[in-house]
């Protein structure tokens, strides 16, 4: 399938207007960088703690946020992001240092269960309970009742009620007591035991991670590292297979690619997190290949159309390579366009970066990877020129 047949754009004609695009936008991404101090690294790479929570009811961010931001130790603002979609909140939160995780962690859980907890007096919560505190409430009430159960069956009814509530549907969280009813182990003394000892709050941690921050600094040394050796492993492949100069261009464009994502992370206010250092990753590997197509064809007719100087010839490649890279980039913009706008929070940063990504890689394998061809070609000519004077006047001197 092609889009375009026989089609005769002049492409380096109107190099300039990327050109001078790419240097503002190089430029305010990098003057952004300079002012903030850097990127704006995510949890992953700060270190810190994300706590994964589900709410009976459509959660409320703005309340969480307000209710956690002067309970976090150092004062530190928290980020609450919605879960589109779900009825989930995942709440974010830097640390300083190690001893503070823990503190962090109980912070929030406690907060929570101030905000949203009923006034339930010495009852404990069945949905944010573990199954040791749930057979520990269980002994004493079901003993005083009179109910006959060792200790084995105590163990194993608990640990049945908690892994009725953490599985679909109640997925963590327990709306009722009645619900329990069809659990192994649960008959009428129980029922009347969890009424009286436990209540069901509105909301369930579901999962928290840690990150210390010498575990997070040690991520953002490696993901330069990762960025930097994949440019460096294609540089040594390029130059190998075509020249050294083929080479130089394509590690360029997608270093330029890479610089203009970042610095659109910066003007946003975006985080730079593992994901979004996977959609870097995978913008270098897009770029580096659409570029790889359109140098593989300027290799083919330097062969074919010798007598053709090396701008009109490059023209004439990308041309031949433009309905390609329609197909292929369109398509893909498509996708990472729909996960941007329906991907909700969690993949926003990683869509962005691919939309951006594509978008700034598609026109630097044509507007910068080929212009540099064209002047080093210029430079290497002019040199010869130069030298070739200096060679002529150097015979006539003599003579």
């Amino acid at each position: 399938m092609e889009l375009f047949k026989n089609t005769n754009f002049d492409f380096l004609g109107k190099k300039w207007p990327f050109i001078i695009a790419s240097l503002i936008l190089t430029g305010a991404g990098l003057v952004s960088l300079v002012a903030r101090g850097g990127p704006r690294y995510g949890i992953d790479f700060r270190g810190g703690a994300l706590v994964y929570v589900k709410f009976a009811e459509k959660p409320m961010p703005d309340r969480v946020r307000a209710a956690l931001a002067s309970k976090i130790p150092g004062g530190g603002a928290p980020e609450v992001v919605e879960v589109q979609g779900t009825n989930e909140l995942i709440i974010g939160t830097e640390i300083q240092d190690e001893k503070t995780l823990a503190v962090t962690r109980q912070a929030i859980v406690d907060t929570l269960a101030k905000e949203f907890g009923q006034s339930a007096g010495q009852r404990l919560d069945i949905n944010n309970a573990g199954a040791g505190a749930v057979a520990d409430r269980l002994r004493d009430t079901l003993q005083r009742s009179g109910a006959s159960i060792s200790e084995q069956q105590l163990q194993d009814l608990s640990k049945a009620i908690t892994k009725f509530r953490d599985t679909p549907p109640q997925s963590g969280l327990i709306r009722n007591f009645e619900q329990l009813s069809g659990v192994p182990g649960v008959t009428a003394p129980v029922l009347a035991a969890l009424n009286q000892e436990f209540y069901a709050a509105p909301y369930a941690i579901r999962n928290v991670e840690l990150v210390g921050a010498k575990i997070g600094a040690d991520l953002r040394r490696q993901a330069i590292y990762v960025v930097l050796s994949a440019l460096g492993g294609m540089l040594i492949y390029i130059a190998f297979r075509f020249e050294w100069i083929y080479g130089v261009a394509a590690v360029l464009a997608v270093f330029h690619d890479t610089i203009i994502t970042i610095g659109l992370f910066s003007l946003f206010d975006m985080e730079i997190s593992l994901t979004v250092v996977a959609a870097l990753l995978t913008l270098v590997g897009y770029s580096m290949n659409d570029t790889i197509v359109v140098f593989d064809r300027i290799r083919e007719n330097l062969k074919l159309l010798r007598r053709e100087k090396l701008e009109k010839l490059i023209n004439i490649s990308v041309n031949q390579t433009l309905s390609r890279t329609l197909l292929t980039s369109g398509l893909t913009f498509l996708t990472a366009l729909s996960l941007f706008l329906f991907g909700g929070p969690v993949l926003k940063g990683f869509s962005f970066a691919l939309v951006v990504g594509i978008i700034v890689g598609t026109y630097s394998s044509i507007f910068i990877a080929s212009p540099i061809l064209v002047l080093w070609q210029d430079f290497v000519e002019k040199r010869k020129g130069t030298a070739s004077a200096v060679a002529a006047g150097a015979v006539r001197r003599r003579s």
